[in-house]
Formats: structure tokens, sequence, C-alpha cells
């Protein structure tokens, strides 16, 4: 479902992760307003930002641990397009739930924020997933 204010469906996504114990309105009035505190700092639309914020976030590579010969090895593997938004979308709100000392609409739009411009623990955890596929790319053969 798209979201009612923006009509857009990624961002409705979005606020249903955000969603805790199926209180919709709140995680709706939580994402609006940290959209409304990135209008004001940016002076861009919010969902530019948003979608930048998850196109930055999202990882390519991840490993798959695979079974060969009583070994189990890390397996590197390229990621889907919708499961590399919902991991990207996962971390950022993960993020920002553990960001403490300010609410979660100023920890959720800082951590966009951060996002957009390729900075933060969101982009950290996605170069850590790369960096360990990197490592790991001498099993690539055992793809299947």
């Amino acid at each position: 479902m798209a979201d009612p204010r923006y009509k857009n469906k990624v961002v409705g996504r979005f606020i249903s992760k955000v969603m805790v114990r199926g209180k919709k309105s709140l995680a709706e009035s939580l994402v609006y307003k940290a959209f409304d505190i990135i209008e004001k700092e940016t002076q861009k639309s919010p969902v530019e930002t948003f979608d930048l914020a998850v196109k930055n976030a999202s990882p390519l590579l991840e490993v798959k641990p695979r079974r060969v010969g009583g070994a189990t090895y890390q397996v590197p593997q390229e990621i889907k397009g919708d499961r590399r938004v919902a991991m990207a979308m996962r971390w950022i709100i993960t993020a920002a739930r553990a960001r403490t000392g300010k609410p979660m609409a100023e920890n959720l739009a800082a951590e966009l924020l951060d996002a957009s411009h390729n900075v933060g623990s969101t982009i950290k955890k996605r170069e850590e997933m790369h960096k360990m596929a990197e490592a790991n790319k001498a099993f690539a053969h055992y793809r299947w």
C-alpha cells in the first residue's frame, strides 16, 4: 500500500517496518515528523532524500553459509532488488532506534540524512557486509 501523504509505495513499506505492535498511526506520525525535519534542514523533497538514503544503504552482496563435504563456507551472493531495499530499511530503523537522547522522529531524520550523505552506522553496516563478501570471494564457485 502507498502511504497517504506522498502516495509512495516504498514510503508505505517503510512506515510498516517502523510500526511496532500494530500501531500504524504512531509509525506514520514518526515517519512524517522525520520527513518534516528533513525538509526543513535540506530544503528538498524528503522523499528524494529518503530514496537516496535507501539506495546508498542497500547492499549489493551478502554471504550465505553453504555446507560442502562437512565444512561450512561463507559464499558471497548478489542480492535481488526487493531484499536489498528491505535490508536497507531494516538497518536504517535499527540504527535510528540505537541512537539515544532524542525523540525517535529526530533520530530517524538524522539517520536518513546520514545515509543520504553516505555516512553513519547504516553505511558502516553495508561496508562490513561488502568486506565480508570480498574476503570470502574465493568460495564463490560453491554458489548454486
